[in-house]
């Protein structure tokens, strides 16, 4: 017993030691700075600020309150001066939705209780962010606003704060946490889990052979090295969160009735105390001949995108089957590298159709046609033929009794949900092979088991009906409820899903308007704008489509999606949040979300 108390004090000195060692290193760079006038601060009003020579701050002025955070999102660096500030005490990025509370510069929303004092207390969390904003001590003296705050954390690079864990769960108290899955949702449970005092063990059970990554960058820009987009590496998950990894990892079924996963081939087992399904999507293969020759991709992990990337070469020949979201985003990937042609096979058609409908497919279709891509819309794969030379390769597909030539080809044609463990486990699967869940994300008839991710059919807020979305974003904010609720935190699942695809410029979604029955567009998708990039030649201009749509439903509307409007998607996940959204008839009319308020104190959030 006293050698195992020994091992923990020492890990946990270890783990405290950068912190140690940067408060020691950076205490003489507290600087106390007058950065505005408070009669140019407004309620509702947030402003971006130079803090010494190359500082940042946001200050955030709410009734009568003033506070202050470092200046840039830790999502992707995303200037949070450009988003949105909702009354209630939080920061909503402008790129990604990551939402920070504005007092403390804790992940997730505040709500503000009592008066005019301003209390606050975090009820919710919101991914993508996987770290905090420093926030900073503030007054006003003589009509100025001043901040105190460290020099070195109010620059760019070092705008995320390190994580404040309740526990790091050194001291084994019983069976603890089994995560099955390794991506985003089982990261972000992790550090909920420990965020919020949970002191048990951890174990993630992953087929990857890698910590957990930012999956997106894979399809969006084609990173083929694991270490460079993991969140957090497998020795700071042991270290500093007190998490076993177990990679390379196959379940072959869990049995409820004893709390227990089994594993490679029935060979291991580990029991749990709380389990948490989190297996993700197993991309889907065409059922046609050909589908499993060797240079024919499915696109999900680091291994795909290394064989992608070693293909998609100066005047190779790619062909993609599909034309949604991870297809056309890999499309984008290689579009600069003077392929030889590249060739996009739907069965709708416009691209995107069944999503954001017909106008705007149409749009982004026009977008891709001038970067040199060929479309064979309203049709379908017969056949992959193989190459005369080399019966092992793939040469072509038949399209319409047309060959397409192709020297790698890629099916973007979905997922199913990865549950193929679960059918002999005693779980009642969806005809989808998903699992259904309650509010909380647990899985009825099953204690102490929940889902999450790709294959949990989870409730709407709003209406209630059960939908499955498959988007990291999504995965991300169910792990850190679920680390809430086995936190003894309950948290029902109220997140508006937001994501974002890579089309030459960034299109943003936010809402859920799967059977929409009506989508107002303002501006022109086909109409091309220019997009100049910032500190660049005029050579790195890009023209891309610049709209906002409204998916209506039943009288509402449901979700928006845009392209060159930043924020108008956050601010829209903020309306639908708050159920302030403007009326289809509204929008009609003219009014323009930007311009609800939500931002005063005095404003009805």
């Amino acid at each position: 017993m006293s050698y195992r108390l020994s091992l923990t004090v020492i890990n946990r000195y270890l783990s405290l030691l950068p912190q140690i060692r940067r408060s020691t290193t950076t205490s003489m760079s507290i600087k106390t700075v007058a950065v505005c006038n408070l009669s140019d601060l407004k309620d509702g009003q947030m402003k971006e600020l130079s803090f010494e020579n190359e500082g940042k701050v946001v200050v955030y002025r709410l009734g009568d309150a003033v506070h202050a955070t470092s200046a840039f999102c830790t999502h992707y660096g995303a200037p949070l001066a450009k988003g949105v500030l909702a009354a209630d005490g939080r920061v909503i990025c402008p790129w990604h939705g990551a939402c920070f509370n504005v007092c403390t510069g804790d992940i997730g929303k505040a709500n503000i209780s009592g008066d005019h004092r301003f209390s606050y207390r975090i009820i919710s969390e919101d991914a993508p962010a996987p770290s905090a904003l420093y926030s900073f001590k503030t007054h006003v003296a003589d009509g100025k606003v001043f901040v105190t705050a460290d020099v070195t954390r109010t620059l760019k690079a070092n705008a995320s704060r390190p994580p404040k864990l309740l526990s790091t769960g050194t001291v084994p108290v019983s069976k603890g946490v089994v995560i099955i899955g390794g991506g985003a949702g089982a990261f972000h449970a992790i550090e909920s889990l420990r965020e919020h005092g949970y002191s048990g063990n951890i174990t993630v059970l992953s087929k990857e052979m890698y910590a957990p990554i930012d999956r997106t960058k894979l399809s969006k820009a084609l990173i083929t090295d694991a270490a460079k987009i993991e969140w957090r590496s497998a020795s700071d998950l042991k270290i500093r969160y007190g998490t076993t990894l177990r990679l390379g990892v196959t379940v072959t079924s869990v049995d409820t009735s004893v709390k227990q996963v089994i594993f490679e081939g029935g060979k291991e087992s580990i029991s749990y105390d709380k389990l948490i399904l989190a297996t993700g999507g197993t991309p889907r293969r065409l059922p046609i001949d050909g589908a499993d020759l060797e240079n024919v991709y499915t696109f999900r992990g680091v291994e795909d995108a290394k064989k992608v990337d070693a293909d998609a070469q100066e005047g190779k020949r790619m062909v993609v089957i599909g034309s949604s979201f991870i297809s056309m985003e890999l499309v984008v990937a290689v579009s600069k590298r003077k392929l030889a042609s590249i060739d996009v096979i739907g069965m709708e058609e416009f691209p995107f159709e069944s999503v954001l409908g017909k106008e705007i497919g149409k749009g982004l279709k026009k977008y891709h046609e001038s970067q040199g891509v060929r479309f064979h819309m309203k049709t379908r794969a017969d056949k992959i033929v193989a190459s005369e030379s080399n019966p092992s390769q793939a040469s072509g597909v038949v399209v319409d009794g047309q060959t397409i030539p192709a020297d790698f080809i890629v099916m973007g044609v979905g997922v199913a949900p990865a549950t193929e463990y679960l059918k002999q486990s005693g779980f009642a699967l969806e005809k989808d092979g998903g699992v259904k869940v309650d509010e909380y994300l647990r899985v009825p008839g099953h204690a102490d088991v929940y889902a999450i991710g790709d294959i949990a059919w989870y409730p709407q807020t709003g209406t209630g009906e059960s939908r499955r979305i498959e988007h990291w974003n999504v995965a991300s904010n169910q792990g850190r409820a679920v680390g809430m609720t086995i936190c003894g935190k309950p948290q029902p699942f109220v997140k508006i899903p937001i994501f974002w695809s890579a089309q030459g410029q960034q299109l943003r979604y936010c809402g859920t308007g799967a059977g929409y029955e009506d989508v107002i567009i303002k501006g022109d998708p086909g109409e091309m704008k220019v997009q100049s990039l910032a500190c660049l030649s005029v050579t790195s201009f890009k023209i891309v489509p610049q709209f906002i749509a409204y998916y209506v439903k039943a009288h509402r509307v449901v979700a928006v999606a845009s392209m060159q409007n930043d924020p108008a998607v956050s601010k829209a996940s903020e309306l639908l949040r708050l159920g302030l959204m403007p009326s289809p008839d509204e929008i009609r009319e003219g009014k323009n979300l930007l311009d609800v308020d939500i931002s005063r104190v005095e404003s009805k959030v």
